[in-house]
């Protein structure tokens, strides 16, 4: 079994007894906390319309970030790319890696980050995304490179920079562009699970050896939820499960504290729509979470394994980091 790293991905959770302000400053009390435990990377999301989801002006939010950490690499899961021009992203980009250089991830991804109504707001054209999506991504390569210089229209700051980008997908289309393009690939298998075997395969055997990266670089997003006890870890998921049922049923509040039964909450066929979408899901005890990662690494040999956490009590979801730490640190000792 290869090693991997592991890393963060984080939504800004809003919670029910929580202000925006405090969302962010949980933010970075969870970034700082994960730096010293050696995460590799913390990403943030970008989405829009959504009073769960605090992460909608996705840079600004990765400088808050970076400024209050040292060492951990801190980029986007993503910027959802056709919401923005081009040369805006490499221009706020380049700006956060001249402060903060050799720790900033470009993630991108092509879906909206929010609902159709709102896409349109953000002056995205529906028709043209599978075309737009690739010409960014070529946009940001031209305006990031040396050789853009003599161009008429320049990125500055962010020309000359060395801004790792990451291809995200949620389905195979984008696992053929991150192969062809010779790019890391991100998998959205957080809830998304359905085609994420598939498009690691189609990665893996159509990629094109690039100057950015040699091989294949793979990162699956899965949910994590670890506690003392097993017992624990479960009752705290039911704020996950809840978060879904709310997609489910188009409720966008903001997050809500765990329950005893969700059989209170949820239908049957809500229950299973819920535990399909959040299959990759580990919750248990330390030893359970050192199997649950075990049996996904065999299965899908990725590079790196980012965790997503939706737990209601934040020093809890700070444990339950220190937890997955641990429990996939044994598994290399």
């Amino acid at each position: 079994m290869k090693n991997f790293e592991i890393s963060v991905l984080d939504l800004a959770p809003v919670k029910q007894d929580k202000t925006i302000h405090d969302t962010f400053q949980d933010s970075l009390s969870l970034a700082n906390h994960t730096e010293n435990l050696d995460y590799k990377r913390f990403w943030l999301a970008e989405h829009h319309n959504m009073e769960s989801i605090a992460s909608s002006a996705t840079s600004v939010l990765i400088g808050f970030i970076a400024n209050g950490t040292k060492k951990i690499r801190v980029g986007s899961g993503g910027i959802m790319l056709p919401n923005h021009s081009s040369l805006v992203i490499a221009e706020q980009f380049g700006t956060l890696e001249s402060l903060f250089p050799g720790r900033i991830d470009l993630g991108v991804g092509r879906a909206p980050g929010t609902d159709g109504l709102t896409a349109q707001a953000l002056g995205r054209n529906a028709a043209m995304i599978n075309q737009q999506f690739p010409r960014q991504i070529l946009e940001l390569q031209k305006y990031f490179s040396k050789e853009n210089r003599d161009a008429l229209v320049r990125a500055i700051p962010g020309e000359g920079l060395d801004i790792p980008l990451y291809i995200l997908g949620s389905s195979t289309d984008s696992a053929y562009l991150a192969a062809e393009l010779g790019l890391p690939y991100a998998f959205a298998g957080h809830f998304a699970p359905e085609q994420m075997e598939m498009a690691f395969s189609i990665y893996r055997q159509n990629f094109e050896p690039s100057k950015y990266l040699a091989q294949p670089y793979i990162i699956a997003c899965v949910n994590g939820i670890a506690a003392e006890t097993s017992e624990e870890a479960h009752k705290m998921s039911t704020t996950l499960f809840q978060a879904f049922i709310n997609i489910v049923r188009n409720d966008r509040k903001p997050f809500a504290p765990p329950v005893d039964n969700m059989d209170d909450i949820w239908s049957p066929m809500e229950r299973s729509m819920v535990l399909q979408k959040l299959r990759y899901t580990f919750i248990g005890d330390q030893s359970e979470i050192e199997e649950m990662l075990k049996n996904f690494q065999e299965k899908y040999n990725v590079d790196e394994l980012m965790i997503n956490s939706h737990i209601y009590d934040h020093q809890k979801r700070l444990a339950s980091y220190e937890i997955i730490r641990k429990a996939k640190d044994s598994l290399f000792s």
